[in-house]
């Protein structure tokens, strides 16, 4: 066996194990399932969004418990405050100074559970953390652990006692994932484990560490991106700005998670090189969330699903030939 084939069986393992833990408490959502796979694979950050009651939290809870890091969760309030996420530097009468009490972020995963509930003050002390893994307090900067996993859940933001993340938030999450209802079956299966009189359904073991998961990251990042997939990318983006209907069109740093996340995708799916198909699959949930529409297009219903649909199909895939 080559060490090609070790790589690839190492890959298929983990993964399946993650996923099949997972599946265990959250029956029918293997979509939404892969793409936070894709963001753990890629290094970013998840961003789950939909109505409540339809396992947000169960699927941010599950996944955490599975990779076997260090994890912790936060109910985001909108008391919270900025040092209840960061930490503050509290005085010692023993050693007579101040001595820094980390908070929540100094673990491998954070579970910001339904995080528009906050202040937009509390939302923006997640930014340095989300963008550059570390965390400055007093002028003093602090490394977070490796990995570094923010998996937050929303509510719509029209529901009360929200408030609308703003852009340069939603842009630091890679994916944003949308549960959905499940189907019929799904949701009798779903009857069956969590009603049949066991004590609890919503608590798995690790089959995972944190050493794997550097290691899964390691290993898609060294996925190969030809040229013309990287002139694609940027097409998209340049597309999405151009368009009339969107006042904020993909960034620099969206093109990149889109390339970042393509590259997870595949070797989620055995590949060690990206596909057109992957940048197609993952526009949605990598891009979807970064555009801002003008306000005559939010007037008239149009959805920033649909521009970026237009967007995929006006964009012919770039061959380099």
């Amino acid at each position: 066996m080559t060490q090609t084939d070790n790589v690839a069986a190492f890959t298929r393992a983990r993964i399946d194990s993650i996923r099949g833990n997972v599946e265990r408490v959250l029956q029918g959502k293997q979509d939404a399932i892969r793409l936070c796979l894709v963001a753990l694979l890629a290094g970013g950050h998840v961003l789950i969004e939909d109505v409540p009651g339809v396992g947000k939290t169960l699927l941010a809870r599950s996944l955490a418990e599975s990779l076997g890091c260090q994890w912790r969760r936060v109910q985001f309030t909108p008391d919270l405050l900025p040092a209840d996420l960061v930490g503050v530097n509290m005085w010692d009468p023993d050693v007579r100074e101040f001595t820094f009490h980390p908070g929540p972020v100094f673990a491998n995963v954070l579970l910001a559970d339904e995080v528009n509930r906050a202040s937009p003050k509390t939302q923006s002390a997640l930014l340095e953390c989300m963008e550059e893994a570390q965390v400055t307090v007093d002028a003093t900067t602090f490394p977070l652990a490796k990995p570094f996993l923010v998996i937050a859940t929303q509510n719509p933001f029209e529901h009360e006692g929200t408030y609308p993340l703003p852009e340069s938030q939603l842009d630091r999450f890679l994916v944003r994932v949308a549960m959905g209802y499940p189907s019929r079956d799904a949701a009798l299966r779903m009857l069956e484990v969590h009603t049949d009189g066991a004590e609890d359904h919503h608590h798995i073991g690790p089959v995972s560490n944190p050493a794997d998961v550097i290691a899964l990251a390691e290993i898609a990042d060294a996925c190969y991106v030809a040229p013309p997939i990287k002139e694609y990318v940027l097409d998209i983006g340049d597309a999405t700005r151009a368009d009339p209907e969107v006042a904020l069109g993909v960034s620099p740093r969206g093109c990149v998670h889109l390339i970042r996340a393509a590259k997870a995708a595949a070797t989620l799916a055995g590949r060690n090189y990206v596909v057109p198909d992957d940048i197609k699959w993952l526009a949605g949930p990598v891009l979807e969330h970064r555009l801002a529409l003008v306000p005559e297009a939010q007037i008239r219903g149009a959805r920033a699903g649909d521009v970026l649909a237009r967007v995929l199909e006006s964009v012919p895939v770039t061959t380099g030939r």
